[in-house]
């Protein structure tokens, strides 16, 4: 095995673990963004409603713990690093101790699956940045490339939906984004190829991909139906039948999905009268654990054959110059 890296970096969003870092962390999250404070105090009565609590930060200790487990017992043996966007560990903290412990490179899996500017090449320039931050000895970082067609998530996300089945229809679920977000990136293409496959493991040919977790000003087109209004048009036009919401653009089941679905989409259904059952995320599902090391060991290996099912090729492990580029307005990441 030809090993150019000495080391993994996991790189996340970030959340609050108490009631007292809810605000900061927002205010990280939306610093120079386009997102009235409204939106933020709303958002903020999620996390409350946790006491403040993000699960993220555990997800991503649990994955961190499988994933070392998993490289223990087959390697490669590299240490495991974690650092995140918008909460501490912060991404420049980690990268700072990992310049101390002598790391030279390393190969960060970032925890989003499809390509847009917020789920990919701003996690690109947040190394560069926490990077430049470190200054002189910080390692080169090289970015493991987006999975959304690898078999194993693909996998991995059918048979954490299985067991809600039998349902009329599979409601997919992903982060809305501003159309001019969009309009520069793979997102939506990706996201409906991702539905079809894993529909098709599953021989379900009922399947539908809508939206949600929006933010943003109102006068900002983003990415619609949201889920409760598809729901809601739905059973305006005589189907009360049964779903499966499948949040399929999540890896874990942080904030956003604990709100936006097993609270608000679940009040629909229950006011709309209809059956609704919610999957799980991925999480560490051992197809995505293995999925990982896969992808860790094709970045180090060229000749290792690239996986990828449905109508397109692997995607590039170096992304094109001009890909998933900024909003042309001022646009707003919801929190995670």
């Amino acid at each position: 095995m030809n090993q150019p890296y000495d080391a993994l970096l996991i790189v996340s969003f970030g959340g609050p673990e108490k009631r007292d870092d809810v605000i900061p962390f927002l205010e990280n999250v939306l610093r120079g963004r386009n997102v009235p404070r409204e939106r933020m105090l709303d958002v903020a009565e999620h996390y409350y409603h946790f006491e403040g609590r993000s699960p993220i930060n555990q997800q991503n200790r649990d994955l961190i713990a499988a994933l070392r487990q998993a490289l223990d017992a087959e390697g490669p043996a590299l240490p495991i690093y974690w650092g995140n966007r918008n909460w501490h560990p912060m991404l420049a903290d980690t990268i700072r101790q990992m310049r101390d412990d002598g790391i030279k490179r390393a190969i960060a899996f970032v925890t989003s699956t499809f390509s847009s500017y917020s789920g990919c090449r701003q996690y690109r320039e947040n190394i560069d940045a926490a990077r430049l931050q470190v200054g002189p000895g910080a390692p080169e970082i090289d970015k493991i490339r987006p999975f959304y067609n690898h078999p194993l998530f693909l996998e991995a996300t059918a048979d954490r939906i299985r067991p809600s089945l039998p349902a009329a229809e599979i409601v997919f679920t992903a982060h809305s984004i501003p159309l001019s977000m969009a309009d520069g990136a793979r997102y939506v293409p990706q996201l409906e190829e991702a539905c079809r496959e894993v529909a098709r493991l599953l021989n379900h040919p009922r399947w539908s991909l809508v939206w949600q977790s929006r933010s943003g000003p109102p006068t900002q087109p983003w990415l619609e139906p949201d889920v409760n209004d598809y729901l809601r048009r739905r059973a305006e036009s005589g189907d009360r039948s049964s779903v499966v919401i499948a949040p399929i653009g999540f890896l874990s089941d942080h904030i956003e999905v604990l709100w936006d679905l097993d609270a608000e989409a679940a009040q629909t259904c229950r006011d709309l009268n209809i059956e609704m059952r919610r999957a799980p995320t991925v999480g560490i599902h051992p197809q995505f654990i293995r999925m990982v090391r896969e992808l860790i060991l094709e970045r180090m290996n060229p000749a290792k054959e690239r996986l990828a099912i449905g109508s397109h090729p692997p995607c590039p492990d170096i992304c094109p110059p001009g890909c998933c580029p900024a909003p042309v307005r001022p646009g707003a990441r919801a929190p995670e």
